[in-house]
């Protein structure tokens, strides 16, 4: 999945005029960073497509090369959602949103994408590979993302195709990486996508019989956002609120991704840590949090939002041994159709400042397909 990662880790420094970047394809000639990046403001939000300014991650970018660009991001220290773990490490799922708001900002900043075109996205996945970097601190963390940009199957004005590969660094040293495709259509196009599933649907009710977990199983703070059920089969399903104003930040016709991603990492922490609700921690697991280090997502189609969705675990490798790390594939099915496809992979989170971090890889090769506005 991540298929150039080892030709761009060099330091990735921010400080001051004249930062050599990092030793992969597209630098400028002279190697050097124009300027220091900007993280006094976040970006205008309808560049990343988000409604609230809260919402907004990035803060900045800088083209490097032909189509290689500096990111800066600023990473609350806490928020509604993306809380940090019990030992304090910020939320992973905030490199998957950086990293869909990054594709989609440099695509109108500097590539002439219309606003008003729609993004479908065609893959993503990420990996933390140094979670201890992530550790909150007195102040909101500052990270930079290496970007390359490429174009695939490109056809515009009413189709462009995009891919983004990025390699993470916080105080100029490499913690993780990150991909995302996708394709931003105009609305024809869209309507034509989406077929009869793009009219907006009322508020979703699960399967009778279903109940809501708490937040507390899921690893999350408030109850409103455990999207994880149990049905009265026993089976897991996704429950969707359109009300929620972090998940369904704008109007959608179906189900975000980062609602589906949340699905599938809220099962996930179940499983691994074990909770009410009918999970079972697994056995010979440490003791401590077992967090997630990583996602690769396939999605075959659009979730949509006047049925039920049911989370089926496919194959799992527990985490053992007082190095923890394991893995879990979960499928998301709806109306019998299979949705999307999640590996993800779980790991002992480190405890102590400086411990060294166990870190996940991600198995999973080829492009992951994840369908839905990016």
């Amino acid at each position: 999945m991540f298929r150039s990662s080892d030709q761009r880790t060099d330091d990735h420094g921010i400080q001051g005029t004249g930062t050599r970047v990092g030793t992969g394809g597209g630098e400028p000639a002279n190697g050097l960073v124009p300027r220091p990046l900007d993280y006094l403001q976040p970006v205008p939000r309808h560049m990343v497509h988000r409604a609230a300014v809260a919402e907004v991650f990035v803060t900045d970018s800088i083209r490097t090369g032909e189509d290689r660009f500096l990111v800066a991001a600023q990473w609350p220290r806490d928020h509604a959602l993306y809380s940090p773990s019990s030992s304090g490490i910020s939320d992973p799922l905030l490199l998957a949103e950086t990293v869909r708001q990054s594709l989609v900002y440099l695509a109108h900043r500097f590539y002439g994408v219309p606003l008003t075109h729609r993004f479908v996205g065609s893959g993503t996945a990420f990996r933390i590979t140094r979670p201890e970097l992530l550790r909150i601190g007195d102040t909101p963390l500052p990270v930079v993302l290496d970007v390359q940009w490429e174009w695939v199957g490109n056809r515009p004005p009413r189709r462009y195709g995009m891919r983004l590969a990025v390699v993470l660094t916080i105080g100029g040293e490499v913690c993780g990486e990150g991909e995302i495709s996708a394709v931003a259509v105009n609305d024809r196009t869209y309507r034509g996508l989406r077929g009869a599933g793009a009219a907006p649907a009322d508020t979703p009710s699960p399967a009778i019989g279903t109940t809501r977990l708490p937040s507390s199983s899921v690893g999350r703070l408030r109850t409103k956002d455990s999207v994880l059920g149990l049905g009265a089969d026993g089976s897991w399903q996704l429950l969707v609120d359109l009300r929620h104003a972090i998940y369904f930040d704008h109007p959608s016709d179906h189900v975000p991704l980062m609602v589906m991603l949340e699905g599938f990492r809220q099962l996930g922490h179940l499983l691994a840590n074990g909770d009410a609700g009918g999970a079972t921690r697994d056995a010979g697991a440490p003791d401590g949090e077992i967090a997630l280090t990583g996602m690769s997502v396939d999605c075959r189609a659009f979730g949509e939002l006047d049925a039920p969705i049911s989370l089926v675990v496919s194959e799992r490798q527990p985490c053992e041994g007082s190095a923890a790390s394991g893995t879990l594939t979960i499928e998301a099915v709806q109306n019998g159709t299979l949705l999307a496809t999640c590996l993800s992979t779980w790991a002992s989170s480190p405890s102590l400042p400086g411990e060294p971090a166990v870190g996940g890889e991600l198995t999973a090769s080829g492009a992951a397909v994840v369908h839905g506005p990016a």
